[in-house]
């Protein structure tokens, strides 16, 4: 069986891989995505802290 990461690099490698890099790469470019991302990511962060408390 193959491992993981060259599953991963078959993937990356692939026309449907390429495709899905390219959509990513567009994602993390609209500012209005990357502002998305950053609220989820506080958000998380919040949680963590929460938990960390008890």
């Amino acid at each position: 069986m193959a491992s993981l990461f060259s599953r991963i690099a078959h993937l990356a490698s692939s026309p449907q891989g390429k495709r899905m890099i390219n959509q990513a790469k567009d994602f993390a470019n609209d500012p209005k995505r990357r502002q998305q991302a950053k609220d989820a990511l506080a958000k998380v962060q919040e949680r963590a802290k929460g938990y960390r408390k008890r």
